[in-house]
């Protein structure tokens, strides 16, 4: 019987924050659907780790801090002597700071720490990417915003908030600028998913239930619920498809009581 090929069999993908969460998930199924990753993160135990637990498909680990400019440069050059070519840019770097709240009460430095990551991180790794896929022939962007930029929130987390909707806003006009390149951009809204990040911070059984109250399918996503749909984003499947955005929420901004 001839070999099986995957979703993304030939496609060299580079997914940022892939030490831990759906970064890693994203990781090890990608590889497994015939794709060459490239797994980034600024921890690099972590992303060695992620790498390290990819059975059956070709990974590479990559330290890379997506607020360090040039570190984000130097990777995708490292990308472009390796495999001369880039298909897919997953843009799953985030952080949630426990500290976050309303803009009345948040300071500026944490105002500026969380766009730093969650913003200017996918504005750098667009600015380095893009170049070398229109040179690829084309290829695509998954960015991953928030179901709360599309919600207000009566508990605010107003610096992660305006990160996602900018996220949104960034991906459309992404997607009407480089469709000619064959480019693709796309956002996709989670809902409170089931990671290391969001774990801790529902450490507190109310702060949990306050949250499932809230979602129709009565639990947390988990990260496969957003990878599965990010891999086909990246996949050749989703041909015609760009600036879109696509929320995956179990329910949560249809939940009006």
């Amino acid at each position: 019987m001839p070999e099986r090929q995957g979703r993304l069999t030939g496609k060299v993908c580079l997914i940022t924050g892939a030490g831990s969460g759906m970064g890693r998930v994203a990781a090890g199924l990608f590889a497994d659907e015939g794709a060459r990753v490239v797994a980034a993160d600024r921890d690099r135990a972590a992303v060695e780790r992620t790498v390290a637990g990819i059975e059956g498909g070709e990974a590479l680990a990559l330290t890379m801090d997506v607020t360090d400019d040039g570190a984000v440069r130097d990777a995708v050059a490292t990308i472009e002597g390796r495999y001369g070519r880039l298909d897919v840019l997953y843009n799953n770097a985030g952080i949630f700071l426990d500290e976050d709240g309303s803009v009345v009460d948040i300071d500026g430095e944490l105002w500026d720490r969380v766009q730093d990551v969650n913003l200017k991180g996918v504005f750098r790794c667009c600015k380095h990417a893009i170049p070398l896929m229109r040179r690829s022939g084309g290829g695509s962007i998954v960015n991953i915003a928030s179901f709360v930029a599309l919600v207000g929130c009566s508990v605010p987390q107003d610096a992660y908030t305006a990160t996602k909707g900018a996220i949104i806003a960034l991906t459309k006009s992404l997607a009407v600028q480089y469709g000619p390149d064959q480019i693709r951009a796309n956002a996709i809204c989670p809902g409170p998913i089931e990671t290391p990040l969001l774990t801790e911070l529902l450490r507190d059984p109310a702060k949990r239930a306050l949250r499932l109250n809230r979602v129709p399918l009565g639990r947390l996503g988990r990260p496969e619920d957003i990878v599965h749909l990010a891999l086909h984003l990246a996949s050749d499947e989703a041909s015609w498809t760009t600036g879109g955005v696509f929320v995956v929420d179990g329910g949560i901004t249809s939940n009006y009581f």
